[in-house]
C-alpha cells in the first residue's frame, strides 16, 4: 500500500476514534466506564437509549432543538437571499462598509448578547420559546449566509437577469424560478452552516430557555448528581446529537465541495 494512501487512512481513523469511543460508551453502564479501560462493552446495555426515548424531558430536548434550528435556518436563508443579491448585483453608497459591518456581527462572541437578549425577550414575553432562540441565532447566521451566498451569486452572469427581464419576467418570479435554482449549491452550503451553528450553540440556547423550549445540549447537563455524572446516559445522548448533523452533511456534501472550490467555505 502506497504511503499517500496510508496517511489519509490513519488520519481518518484518528478522527473517528473519539466518535467510536462515544458510541461504545453509550452501550456501557456508568460503573463499567469508571471501572477501567475496554475497547468494547463488557456488559452490553440499551438502558441508556431506553431512558432517552421514554423520558419526555430527554426526547423533548431533541424535538426542541430541531424545531428552533429549523426555524432559524429557514429565516436566515430567506433573509440572506435578497440581501446577498443586492450586494452582488448593485453598487451603492457604503455598500462595502455595510457588508463589513454585517460580518463584524459574526465575529462577536455569543456571551456579549446573552444578557440583552434575555432582558428583551423577557419584556416581550418571548422567553422560553423556540422563536426566541431562532431569532437570537439569526444575529450570527444571517451575516454568514449573506457572505456565502454573495460569493455564489457573483459567479452568475448578469446577462441571466437581463434576459429574464427582457422575456417579461417580474423580479419575484425571476428570482424564485430562475435565479435561486441556479445557486442551489450556495443555498445548500448556507443552510448547512446555519444549521450546524444553531445545533451546537449552547450559551444562548440555555440562557433563553427554561422548560418549554429547553434544548438537548442543556438537558444533557442534568446528568450531574451528587453521585457524579451518568456517563453512559451522557454518551448515548451525545451519540444521538451527532445523527442530525451527519444527515445534513450527507445531503449537502457535494454543495460543500463546490463551496470550497469557490473559496467561500
Amino acid at each position: 500500500m502506497q504511503k499517500r494512501t496510508i496517511v489519509p487512512i490513519v488520519y481518518i481513523l484518528f478522527l473517528m476514534l473519539p466518535i467510536y469511543w462515544l458510541v461504545a460508551m453509550s452501550f456501557k453502564t456508568t460503573n463499567e466506564i469508571l471501572s477501567g479501560f475496554s475497547l468494547f462493552p463488557q456488559t452490553f446495555t440499551l438502558e441508556n437509549y431506553a431512558t432517552i426515548f421514554t423520558d419526555p424531558s430527554w426526547y423533548w430536548g431533541y424535538i426542541n432543538s430541531i424545531l428552533y434550528v429549523t426555524i432559524n435556518t429557514v429565516i436566515s436563508v430567506a433573509v440572506a437571499l435578497p440581501a446577498a443579491y443586492a450586494f452582488s448585483r448593485y453598487r451603492f453608497l457604503g455598500d462595502k462598509q455595510l457588508f463589513f459591518w454585517l460580518l463584524t456581527n459574526r465575529m462577536a462572541p455569543a456571551a456579549v448578547f446573552a444578557l440583552p437578549f434575555f432582558q428583551l425577550y423577557s419584556a416581550v414575553e418571548l422567553f422560553d420559546t423556540h422563536l426566541a432562540v431562532a431569532l437570537a441565532h439569526c444575529l450570527f447566521n444571517i451575516p454568514l449566509a449573506v457572505w456565502i451566498l454573495e460569493g455564489f451569486m457573483g459567479g452568475v452572469p448578469k446577462e441571466l437577469d437581463e434576459t429574464a427581464f427582457v422575456d417579461g419576467y417580474s423580479f419575484p418570479r425571476f428570482f424564485a424560478t430562475i435565479f435561486v435554482p441556479s445557486i442551489k449549491a450556495g443555498v445548500g452550503v448556507a443552510a448547512f452552516f446555519c444549521f450546524m451553528f444553531s445545533w451546537v450553540e449552547l450559551l444562548l440556547a440555555k440562557t433563553l430557555t427554561a422548560v418549554a423550549a429547553k434544548p438537548i445540549a442543556a438537558t444533557m447537563t442534568k446528568t450531574a448528581s451528587s453521585a457524579g455524572y451518568e456517563l453512559g446516559l451522557l454518551a448515548a445522548a451525545g451519540t444521538l446529537t451527532i445523527i442530525p448533523g451527519a444527515i445534513v452533511i450527507w445531503f449537502v456534501r457535494n454543495y460543500i465541495a463546490k463551496g470550497f472550490a469557490m473559496g467561500r467555505v
